[in-house]
């Protein structure tokens, strides 16, 4: 039985907080109080963990017999086991626990999942939740659909893995790690009621990007933003050996922790009734705490920036699973990271280690004799759009307001005659794009991220309308900046991109203007985000999205400033070999700019239409169809080669076109 629906503001929230200020400063905690969960929900949330993580094995494991109603054979065991099991028990935890919640407050969560190949968790948690075959007819919630779930898992013409556009309530995939919290306060971003829970993997933790991503909470506005929950979730290992973080104190974590901004909660164990009943009064806690931070802001301003909770979770490496095969540890280890049982199918050993391994969730009180999840457990499953499996930010077009755009040829400049005049193109771009920010400011949908270079960029016709955000302490000489400000300037490409791709993806619009040659840093990021589109393509449920647009400044022919050192055409070549549909708008000989401010909804995509000198304006229609393999969300990137220079200056030097 569910717990009744409650407020999330008023006394509790402050009881909560009491709780919290002696546990949570520990070297460690057990959360922060016992027996937060009745004996029959404790039941109820249990079941549904060990039916995700029954599901998980089953992934892994089964082509046959998934209910085991006989006893395990060589011919039920794929011939080739792929997935990882190590990280699936605590996701799993993440989710029965986030939906309880959701239950309790009406909240609005999507679910994040960094650790690389978290895919079998969140499949099984949107299946046992009912999203999965609404999506997915086909995988019907009996014995034959679990069995399909099964095959398909890992397979040609299956699902990956990974988080990956297949699966429903999926906007990151961790496929390449690093991006989990840069996507979550993306997605964060003028959302106000949204909270994202971002798991971070320890394995994760150790990368760069997300090294550098924790500063994001220094740019959330709880009045008019979101919220982002990190979970650092410590299992200790990755593939061959420990995590940094796995071998940290709870003191250092905590200390590193609040000096990016945040207030570390702890929950360890290996108890599972145990580390139910912790976690759900600690997670709890911290859920009440973001919503004490939000009604304070909302009710009464804020002059500085609060300190966000971020969440520590420490459960072994293959929680539950086999603890020890052929004489070694495999539960709490680097063993347990992907298949610990790997030679099921030649080892008569191991085939009987997997069903009593298997057996110990006691599937036939999990499902009934069709297959079907229990009524009792399913129960705790969100209604409609609350699942997470469901949630529309998950699926950003569903929520996309396309932008009112100006007349592009409002910007054109009169040119009398040819040669006789110098403009810099991305000024009178500046212009447009302040436009944009004043016909859409009721909608506040767009956003602008630069590392640093706005007014370099010739941008600045922006500060007319807007500021720089920060959400920290202002004082007298700072140059527009607010905290209200949407022009997001750090000097992280990770970050403006990873944040852009968050924005877009749940369906807002934005433009990230870099220097080329720093567009390399990013390269990645960008083909991670043109494979996810490209395979969005084949699934008519997901909606379109805004394109991810790039303004490419400082470019490779620019030799009077920068140097070598800023000379990298590269970004270009990597984008047209990946995504069929890319635009890209270069200058060459006898077009003078082609520049192209590219479908900034959806809905509405833009072409270059030459005017007679520097600025090249945007001839902008509606597209007729989007029905043939949704076209739209293939058209994901625009590229606008900004040059200060009349082109009749360049003689005749070569010309460059692409798109």
């Amino acid at each position: 039985m569910n717990e009744p629906a409650k407020s999330s503001s008023g006394i509790a929230g402050s009881q909560a907080r009491r709780k919290t200020s002696a546990s949570n400063k520990g070297v460690s905690s057990r959360g922060i109080s016992s027996n937060q969960l009745s004996p029959e929900l404790l039941q109820k949330m249990d079941a549904w963990w060990r039916a995700a993580n029954y599901l998980n094995i089953g992934q892994i494991y089964l082509m046959a017999n998934p209910l085991l109603k006989e006893p395990l054979k060589t011919e039920h065991i794929k011939p080739r086991l792929l997935g990882h099991w190590g990280t699936s028990p605590g996701l799993n935890l993440i989710y029965v626990h986030l939906n309880r919640l959701i239950n309790k407050y009406d909240l609005d969560i999507v679910y994040m999942a960094g650790p690389g190949h978290g895919g079998p968790a969140i499949v099984a948690n949107v299946y046992l939740e009912g999203t999965y075959t609404e999506y997915f007819p086909n995988i019907r919630q009996d014995e034959q659909g679990m069995l399909k779930l099964f095959r398909q898992f890992s397979t040609p013409g299956g699902i990956p893995s990974h988080v990956s556009s297949p699966t429903p309530g999926s906007i990151h995939e961790g496929g390449e790690l690093g991006y989990v919290l840069m996507h979550a306060f993306g997605a964060a971003f003028d959302n106000p009621e949204l909270i994202v829970a971002a798991v971070v993997g320890d394995g994760e933790a150790e990368t760069g990007p997300l090294e550098g991503s924790w500063k994001g909470v220094k740019f959330i506005n709880p009045v008019r933003d979101g919220a982002v929950l990190p979970i650092l979730h410590l299992n200790g290992y990755k593939i061959a050996g420990p995590t940094v973080w796995g071998r940290e104190s709870d003191e250092h974590i905590r200390d590193f922790l609040a000096g990016h901004g945040y207030e570390a909660f702890f929950v360890e164990g290996s108890d599972p009734m145990q580390v139910h009943q912790d976690f759900a009064a600690t997670l709890e806690a911290v859920i009440l705490r973001i919503r004490e931070i939000q009604t304070d802001a909302r009710k009464h301003g804020f002059k500085e920036r609060p300190v966000w909770p971020a969440l520590v979770l420490r459960t072994p490496k293959g929680w539950t699973g086999p603890k020890v095969v052929d004489g070694l540890p495999v539960e709490g280890t680097f063993r347990a990271h992907q298949v610990p049982l790997a030679n099921v199918r030649d080892n008569p050993t191991h085939l009987k280690l997997l069903e009593e391994w298997m057996r110990t969730y006691k599937p036939e009180e999990l499902f009934d004799q069709n297959g079907r999840f229990r009524a009792e457990y399913a129960e705790l499953a969100p209604k409609g759009r609350r699942r997470m499996g469901d949630n529309p930010h998950a699926n950003g077009g569903l929520l996309e307001v396309p932008l009112d755009l100006p007349d592009f040829a409002d910007y054109s400049l009169d040119v009398k005659k040819p040669g006789t005049a110098r403009h810099e193109s991305t000024r009178q771009l500046g212009q447009m794009l302040r436009d944009i920010f004043k016909k859409n400011a009721k909608s506040a949908n767009f956003r602008l991220f630069c590392p640093d270079e706005t007014n370099s960029n010739r941008l600045g016709a922006v500060f007319e309308v807007t500021n720089r955000c920060l959400v920290s302490k202002l004082i007298e000489i700072d140059d527009h900046l607010s905290h209200d400000g949407r022009v997001m300037e750090v000097l992280s490409e990770h970050n403006c991109h990873g944040w852009l791709e968050g924005y877009v993806l749940t369906g807002r619009h934005g433009l990230f203007a870099t220097y080329e040659a720093f567009a390399m840093v990013v390269d990645s990021m960008a083909m991670q985000h043109a494979k996810w589109l490209e395979h969005c393509l084949h699934i008519p449920w997901r909606k379109p999205v805004p394109s991810l647009n790039y303004l490419l400044t400082s470019t490779c022919w620019r030799n009077d400033h920068n140097g070598f050192s800023h000379q990298g055409p590269g970004f270009i070549d990597n984008l047209v070999s990946k995504l069929q549909d890319v635009r890209n708008h270069l200058q060459s000989e006898g077009e003078r700019i082609r520049a192209e401010i590219a479908r900034y909804t959806a809905l509405t995509e833009a072409a270059s239409a030459s005017v007679k000198i520097i600025f090249d304006a945007v001839r902008v229609w509606r597209k007729a169809d989007h029905s043939a393999h949704n076209q739209s969300h293939a058209s994901a990137f625009a590229i606008t080669d900004p040059v200060i220079e009349d082109a009749s200056d360049w003689g005749d030097g070569p010309s460059r076109s692409f798109g």
